[in-house]
């Protein structure tokens, strides 16, 4: 019986914190930034925005690097992730200000983090993609105005969709979460092993056919 090839991993992100989460998986994988468009029209949804932007970074990832895996198969991983208040979406903040002004916003309520995950297997000219969205609920306690700026003045905030992170200093503002742990840092593990092993990565010693349900 011949052994299937394993395809080579390659992660469209320059986000250290994905590159945390997926090294979490065991796997070999390149890092290959793609740097694309990440605007969105307006009244786009938030669960259509994360998810086009995955689809833009990982098929920019694949034409960029096509040439280079040419004679093995591949699969691309791009993902994205936006911080949901009601129907606003909040970004990274670019500035102090706006980062104080998200926070403020998330402020003793309840928000969405939602990750887009997009995945491109290639052979040859073969191509398939698999994509999925995770989302989770987070409630942040009530700020002062005194801890808000002493956390923007970490620094923290400022690379972070909504302004914070909850794998650092900001996860003293959350008080609950329903949901994926690790789709709030920036790449939801369950969906993603899932996604993978459809694509066919084994994970974790498991293609998706092995998986008992």
């Amino acid at each position: 019986m011949q052994e299937e090839e394993i395809p080579k991993l390659i992660l469209a992100s320059a986000s250290p914190r994905r590159v945390e989460l997926l090294r979490l998986l065991k796997l070999t994988f390149d890092t290959r930034p793609s740097h694309v468009d990440e605007s969105v029209a307006p009244g786009t949804s938030a669960e259509d925005a994360v998810l086009d932007i995955a689809r833009r970074k990982s098929t920019a990832c694949r034409k960029e690097t096509k040439d280079e895996y040419l004679d093995q198969s591949v699969i691309v991983l791009g993902a994205d992730t936006t911080v949901a208040l009601g129907e606003e979406m909040l970004g990274k903040p670019q500035t102090d200000e706006e980062a104080f002004e998200m926070l403020s916003k998330l402020s003793g309520g309840e928000h969405l983090v939602l990750t887009g995950v997009s995945l491109i297997a290639a052979n040859g000219e073969e191509e398939r993609e698999f994509h999925g969205i995770e989302t989770s609920l987070v409630t942040f306690k009530a700020l002062q105005e005194a801890e808000i700026w002493f956390y923007i003045n970490s620094g923290e905030p400022m690379d972070k969709a909504g302004a914070y992170a909850i794998q650092g200093l900001g996860s003293a503002f959350v008080e609950k979460i329903n949901g994926c742990y690790t789709n709030i840092v920036g790449l939801p593990l369950p969906m993603t092993v899932g996604l993978l092993r459809q694509a066919g990565m084994p994970v974790m010693n498991c293609f998706e056919s092995e998986v008992k349900l």
